[in-house]
């Protein structure tokens, strides 16, 4: 995916005009325009789109072809028309070193999440008895995207999914086949395994989601928040990874407070809610409670993603200004949360209290190597003896932290997080049995729509999270999908580790008991 700061440099001359528009968007062009030498100077991510109705291109600065480059224009006259003719043009010659390389191998569970359908694929009637599961109806016709509500989501998560679907075919133009799919945007799971089984069972819908559980049917799905949660002020995912790898460096690993930190609202779940009673010194746990109600009257200061590794401390104990922690804790809320890649991200050592459900790439995440395990069943004494033992064994808990962090910076950067969405549509439209036709009244859907509706930091997101152009090169490659030997394997795996360190954790509350 190109970024801004790529095409600038390949296109240095662009001349940005701005014609008769509308205030706000004049607003965010000069603010885009100024960005690029403000990001320079202090290395801050770069806003990925360009606000502009023209280009003037200086042919001297372009040593190879020119990319093309979208163009998001708000002003009345384009809004009042259909979607533009280059949200359907096609794909770039991909000539030449096009190969995206090899997925990642999370990658290998998207047939995993299709294997009910395998067999009988997805036939029209499927879709149709479904829609009380769905917060929208999306369609992919001939490059066009389609859209039709069924009901309101839970703040704007469907805004954005929908958002980064757009940004998808902004990417891969003309490379996504036909395909009509339901989307829910609550917490908690919706297709329920058990009630498709019997005699005189109806066979499940299939239903994208954000998250699954051993005992649901969902189609996983990235979350919206990889193109930003304007109603939380955390922004698309990109930039703040860029800035959570610079904010990475400044403490290190040995340096960082020796004990295990979590910020969050504990009224969402009993799990988070139980946690609470191991915010003690005795516990090596500080927890802390997140008010969202106060943070949006106070501007959200306290709540930057990119600076959770680094937390303002007013806690007698510890008087300096800004300090790390060299472990953080992830718990579940409602159901899965979208803060499990934040906090892996960290480079500190992730103490994960056993998740119930998963996105799409938590599952491929291995105890000890990316994380260390919490019984969620004894989370208290659990958490005590992972923060002893990693303070005692500092060089392999430090090893652990680092290979969390590496994944996510490595591993779910947004042109893998493109690449899994283009993979899990393209294998989806294959078990179709019915050729996807706009219904009627169901108009195009399309970048300028949605973003030039919006304002604030809706719009805002948006902007910064924009495809400005098509790739170059290929999705990745998909490694095998898993066997049934293989899947066994690896939750045996996953057991064993688990079970490793229970034994640990035993033979040291034992020694502790003798000594006392």
């Amino acid at each position: 995916m190109e970024s801004l700061s790529d095409t600038v440099r390949g296109v240095a001359s662009v001349a940005m005009e701005f014609p008769a528009i509308d205030a706000a968007t004049r607003r965010t062009q000069l603010h885009l325009k100024n960005s690029y030498s403000l990001g320079k100077r202090k290395g801050s991510p770069l806003l990925e789109a360009i606000l502009t109705t023209t280009t003037k291109t200086s042919n001297k600065t372009l040593k190879h072809h020119q990319p093309f480059v979208y163009t998001l224009n708000c002003s009345d006259q384009v809004l009042a028309r259909k979607c533009r003719i280059n949200n359907a043009i096609s794909s770039p010659d991909q000539s030449g070193d096009s190969s995206g390389g090899m997925c990642p191998d999370y990658f290998r569970w998207i047939e995993q999440d299709l294997r009910w359908w395998k067999k009988t694929g997805i036939s029209r009637e499927m879709l149709d008895g479904a829609e009380d599961f769905a917060h929208f109806r999306l369609l992919i016709v001939k490059g066009k995207v389609y859209v039709e509500r069924f009901k309101k989501s839970f703040q704007t998560r469907d805004l954005f999914t929908i958002w980064g679907i757009l940004q998808l075919m902004r990417l891969y133009p003309g490379k996504l086949p036909d395909l009509e799919l339901l989307f829910n945007c609550n917490d908690g799971v919706v297709i329920n395994k058990n009630d498709y089984q019997g005699p005189d069972a109806t066979w499940p819908p299939p239903v994208f989601h954000y998250c699954g559980d051993k005992e649901s049917l969902d189609i996983v799905f990235p979350d919206w928040t990889f193109w930003g949660w304007a109603e939380t002020n955390i922004r698309p995912w990109e930039g703040i990874l860029k800035d959570i790898k610079e904010g990475n460096k400044r403490t290190k690993w040995k340096d960082r407070v020796p004990y295990a930190y979590w910020k969050g609202n504990p009224k969402v779940s009993y799990s988070r809610a139980d946690l609470m009673k191991c915010n003690a010194s005795e516990w090596n746990s500080h927890l802390y409670i997140q008010e969202w109600e106060k943070e949006i009257l106070q501007g959200y200061k306290n709540s930057k993603l990119e600076d959770q590794c680094t937390h303002r401390c007013c806690i007698f104990w510890f008087v300096r200004g800004q300090s790390k922690w060299r472990y953080k804790i992830f718990v579940e809320g409602a159901a899965w949360s979208v803060s499990d890649k934040y906090i892996l991200a960290c480079d500190s050592t992730t103490l994960m209290v056993d998740p119930y459900f998963y996105d799409f790439f938590l599952r491929s995440l291995m105890p000890l190597q990316h994380y260390w395990p919490i019984n969620t069943n004894r989370k208290c004494t659990d958490l005590k003896f992972a923060v002893d033992w990693g303070n005692s064994h500092t060089r392999q808990a430090k090893a652990i932290g680092k290979e969390g962090s590496k994944f996510i910076h490595e591993s779910l950067k947004m042109k893998y997080v493109y690449d899994y969405m283009f993979h899990l549509l393209s294998e989806y439209a294959k078990l179709l049995k019915f050729e996807p036709k706009v219904p009627p009244g169901v108009k195009e859907m399309c970048s300028e729509k949605l973003a030039c509706s919006s304002d604030g930091l809706w719009k805002k997101f948006m902007v910064e999270s924009m495809v400005i152009s098509p790739s170059e090169t290929l999705p990745c490659t998909r490694p095998p999908p898993f066997d049934d030997l293989s899947l066994q394997a690896f939750f045996q795996k996953k057991d064993r580790i688990k079970q490793q360190v229970e034994n640990l954790e035993s033979e040291y509350l034992e020694k502790l008991n003798k000594k006392q």
